[in-house]
C-alpha cells in the first residue's frame, strides 16, 4: 500500500527530546516500511524516516525558530496533502480535526488517531459534522466522552523491543518522567517519594505556561538529594533513567489518553506505580507490571511491596503487548479496511504509478 503519514509540526519526527505522539508516529512509519509498505511522512524537515520523508516546514515549531506562526505552517502542511492525496492507498492523520475538510473531498480513504483528550467542548459539534469519518482510539477510555464517533478502533501504543533494554535488578530511587503540570502528578510523586523514604528522581521539561506553578510548588522541595531534577532526556539518557529505578511513579489527575512512559518503563523492566485515572487500568496490570492504586497511601505502601514483583514478567509483558510491530500490524489491517476492493489498483492504473 501507499500510505500517507501526517504528523505534527510542534516536535520533529522522532522528537530530540519530549514529544510521545511524535516518537510513537516514527515507530509506526519504520514497521509500516518494514512490512513492504510504501509510506510517505509529512513532516518538519528535521525529521528522520525509514520512509519518504515530504518537509513542510522547515524546523519543528518548538524548537526551532522563535516567533513562527504554527497557522502558517499548518495552512502549508494542508497544502502539501491537497497536492499529493491522489497518490496514495490511504491517508493516516495524526493532527486531530484540523485536516478533516481536506480529507472528506480527496476521495482517498483516511482514518485518524487521537493522541489527546476529548472531554473538550466543541467536539461533539464537530464529530455530528464528520459522521463518516473514521477515528481510531488508543484506549478505550479516551473514547469514552464521544461516544458517537466513528470509532473504528482502539489501537494501543507500541515501540520497537530493541529501543530500551532491561535491567532485571532493583533499581536505587523512584522516577518520575513527563511534563511538571499539577495533572501529571509531580507533587504527589515528591510526597511518595518521601513518605516512602526513597530519593526520587525527575526528568521533565517545564512548559512555559507552568513556570509558576513550578517556582512555587516544586523548586522549594529539591534538593538535588533527595529530590534531584535531571531536566528533560533524550531517548539516549531515557534507558539508563529508566532502567535505574526500582519503580516508575505515575500519579497523574487527569484522563490521560495513553500514557506512553508506563511502557517506556515495562521495557526497561521497571514497575509502574499509577493512579487509576484515564487509560492506566488498560496499560498496568495490577500485581504483575506495577500497582494500580487510588492515593498516596496506596502508592507508599506499594512502593514497599516492589520486592513481590518480578522485573522479567515486567519485561515479557511489554514485549508481549506492546510492540510496535503489532501496532503497526493493527493498523495496517485497519488500511486494508478502508480499502475497497479494487479501488487501490484503480488509483494505480490512473497515476501509472508501480504499487509497493
Amino acid at each position: 500500500m501507499r500510505i500517507a503519514q501526517i504528523a505534527p509540526l510542534a516536535e520533529s519526527v522522532p522528537p530530540r527530546l519530549y514529544g510521545g505522539t511524535e516518537r510513537v508516529i516514527a515507530w509506526l512509519v519504520d514497521e509500516l516500511v518494514k512490512l513492504g509498505h510504501d509510506v510517505t511522512l509529512f513532516a518538519s524537515g528535521d525529521s528522520r524516516t525509514s520512509g519518504k520523508l515530504h518537509p513542510v516546514w522547515p524546523h519543528a515549531l518548538r524548537l526551532g525558530r522563535r516567533g513562527a506562526d504554527p497557522n502558517a505552517a499548518y495552512a502549508l502542511l494542508i497544502e502539501a496533502i491537497a497536492q499529493c492525496a491522489g497518490h496514495f492507498d490511504v491517508i493516516h492523520s495524526h493532527i486531530d480535526w484540523l485536516p478533516l475538510p481536506l480529507l472528506r473531498r480527496t476521495g482517498v480513504p483516511f482514518l485518524t488517531t487521537m493522541h489527546g483528550r476529548l472531554d473538550l467542548p466543541g467536539l461533539p459539534e464537530v464529530v455530528r459534522e464528520y459522521a463518516e469519518a473514521g477515528f481510531v482510539s488508543i484506549s478505550d477510555h479516551q473514547r469514552r466522552p464521544l461516544p458517537d464517533a466513528n470509532w473504528i478502533g482502539t489501537i494501543l501504543h507500541g515501540l520497537p523491543t530493541g529501543s530500551l533494554q532491561p535491567s532485571y535488578e532493583r533499581g536505587s530511587y523512584l522516577a518520575f518522567l513527563g511534563r511538571l503540570t499539577a495533572d501529571k502528578g509531580p507533587e504527589d510523586a515528591i510526597r511518595i517519594a518521601r513518605t516512602a523514604g526513597k530519593p526520587l528522581r525527575i526528568a521533565a521539561k517545564i512548559p512555559r505556561a507552568e513556570t509558576v506553578y513550578f517556582k512555587k510548588r516544586l523548586e522549594p522541595h529539591i534538593d538535588g538529594e533527595s529530590v534531584q531534577l535531571v531536566g528533560e532526556v533524550d531517548d539516549t539518557r531515557k534507558q539508563p533513567f529508566l532502567a535505574g529505578a526500582d519503580a516508575l511513579l505515575f500519579p497523574i489527575s487527569w484522563p490521560e489518553p495513553f500514557g506512553l512512559v508506563m511502557i517506556e518503563a515495562m521495557a526497561c523492566g521497571t514497575p509502574v506505580i499509577a493512579y487509576r485515572s484515564g487509560s492506566v487500568p488498560e496499560i498496568v496490570e495490577h500485581g504483575l507490571t506495577g500497582f494500580i492504586v487510588e492515593d498516596e497511601a496506596q502508592a507508599i505502601k506499594a512502593v514497599n511491596e516492589l520486592g513481590r514483583l518480578d522485573r522479567r514478567k515486567v519485561r515479557a509483558r511489554f514485549e508481549e503487548r506492546f510492540s510496535a510491530k503489532r501496532m503497526a500490524k493493527e493498523y495496517e489491517g485497519q488500511y486494508r479496511k478502508l480499502i475497497a476492493p479494487g479501488e487501490g489498483a484503480e488509483r494505480e492504473r490512473a497515476l501509472q504509478l508501480p504499487r509497493t
